[in-house]
């Protein structure tokens, strides 16, 4: 029994950054192939990139809109089952009640929709002279927390800009999980100042593991991601990390040095619940 506790405290992770072009049905090709590859590797927890199925973009997102379920979906659930993986579906745009959302389906190793988050924190930022986006131009806000079990710890989940928010990655926290998944896409102003930095930051300040997955760099595109899709240690220690291209990353999640930080650390234990708290409005 402690020898099937001890195995089930270390799984591998995947992170996958895909190349994404205009053609959605490329896309899903090549994250179906990727996903293979991934679990042919060993591993357990696969993402792909936020907007993995279509370029990023407020005029993209009307026209690669899907309903969940719906084509690309149904690709997931597949390469999810195929592969006896947990999937958590980078992001695709959603179409649901003549609204637009920004959505991470997660599917677990049957093939089942688990959750479906709708990034909570639409990507509106106007930085003079180097860039300016309006997610909220075609976008609604999700409202609603991600958490999903797995046979190894509670994952919860985020889409990109939901990284900046310290709160959400606390409540997560609090609820039990121990890795945090967020497909995202930096671009060329944020990506070099922040990308890292956040992924540390929420690593540290809960004694998580922190996963980011971008879309690979590609110049010729109107909104440039960052690349450098990473894995970070609940000390804060980049484990993984992507350059530019295409590639998969993986780390081994380590859920009993986990379990050391926090005991060396105890900073869970030591909150002043007196003086401040962070706490869900909601509970769903």
């Amino acid at each position: 029994m402690a020898t099937l506790a001890k195995a089930m405290s270390k799984f591998r992770l995947a992170v996958v950054q895909l190349h994404v072009s205009k053609v959605k049905a490329d896309n899903l090709s090549r994250a179906q192939k990727l996903v293979k590859e991934a679990a042919g590797q060993g591993a357990k927890v696969v993402v792909l990139p936020e907007c993995f199925n279509s370029p990023y973009g407020t005029s993209f997102f009307p026209e690669y809109a899907e309903r969940i379920p719906g084509e690309s979906t149904k690709v997931l659930s597949e390469a999810a089952k195929e592969n006896a993986v947990y999937l958590v579906g980078g992001s695709i745009p959603e179409e649901d009640g003549g609204k637009l959302y920004n959505t991470c389906p997660v599917f677990g190793p049957d093939g089942t929709l688990l959750l479906k988050h709708r990034k909570i924190h639409l990507f509106d930022i106007d930085v003079p002279g180097k860039i300016r986006f309006q997610e909220s131009e075609t976008l609604s806000p999700g409202s609603s927390f991600s958490v999903f079990d797995t046979p190894f710890c509670k994952v919860g989940v985020g889409i990109c800009y939901d990284m900046r928010f310290a709160e959400l990655a606390q409540i997560y926290t609090k609820r039990g999980c121990q890795l945090l998944v967020y497909p995202g896409a930096f671009n060329m102003t944020t990506g070099p100042a922040h990308w890292e930095l956040l992924q540390r930051g929420r690593a540290v300040d809960n004694q998580v593991y922190v996963a980011t997955a971008s879309p690979a760099r590609d110049e010729t595109a109107s909104y440039v991601a960052w690349g450098h899709s990473s894995v970070v240690s609940p000390w804060g220690e980049v484990i993984s990390q992507a350059g530019t291209e295409e590639t998969v990353v993986y780390a081994d999640i380590d859920l009993q040095y986990l379990s050391d930080v926090r005991q060396q650390i105890p900073i869970s234990s030591q909150q002043r619940s007196d003086l401040y708290s962070v706490t869900a409005v909601q509970e769903g």
